[in-house]
């Protein structure tokens, strides 16, 4: 007798820079975005636990990140490998194991020819959550994703997945576009633990 299917899986989308790890002032830019070297790369305060929480409560974790600065000539094409393998030693040092996590090393536009151009995978696109609902049994209408732009959002929407975002001052009216907000993972975290009363 062959063994029963498993059943749709809930999960939690995360997306990476400002919700995992620290952004990093580039005075080159003038503002904080991702960091440019696995040196830079930083979790941000209470990440582990509410990963573990997250993960104890039966959630698959994945990862789903823009990565455009190879494309953007902002730093070389090993970088983003680098900082990658830096997140999972440090996470699964911890005891936490994402499903997947899937990077989009386009931008629209690029300067690197091979990552220029519109993509399949760039989000608001919802692409990755589709594949994970594919490939990983998820239940998307279960799941949620959590970012702190309104892309993440507009991608966790257009899955059909309940979303929140991270900003630093919850409950302004950007907040709207989400179902949730809250000021960082941790908080993200018991907005879907704790039930809901209605």
């Amino acid at each position: 007798m062959g063994r029963d299917k498993p059943g749709p899986r809930r999960a939690v989308f995360l997306d990476r820079d400002g919700v995992i790890n620290r952004n990093i002032w580039n005075p080159a830019a003038s503002q904080y975005e991702s960091p440019l070297t696995a040196d830079a790369f930083e979790l941000l305060p209470g990440v582990l636990p509410a990963l573990a929480s997250l993960q104890s409560a039966g959630f698959l974790l994945f990862v789903v990140s823009n990565q455009p600065n190879y494309a953007k000539r902002k730093s070389g094409i090993d970088t983003p490998a680098a900082i990658h393998r830096k997140l999972l030693s440090l996470t699964t040092e911890a005891g936490i194991i994402f499903a997947a996590c899937y990077y989009c090393f386009h931008h629209p536009d690029g300067s690197e020819s091979d990552y220029a151009g519109r993509c399949l995978c760039r989000k608001p696109s919802p692409y990755f959550l589709l594949h994970a609902q594919e490939h990983f049994g998820v239940d998307l209408a279960a799941s949620w994703m959590i970012g702190d732009r309104e892309s993440d959002v507009q991608c966790g929407k257009a899955a059909g997945a309940r979303t929140i975002l991270i900003e630093e001052a919850p409950q302004t009216p950007r907040s709207a576009i989400a179902d949730k907000s809250a000021s960082q993972l941790e908080d993200a975290a018991q907005c879907i633990l704790t039930p809901q009363t209605p």
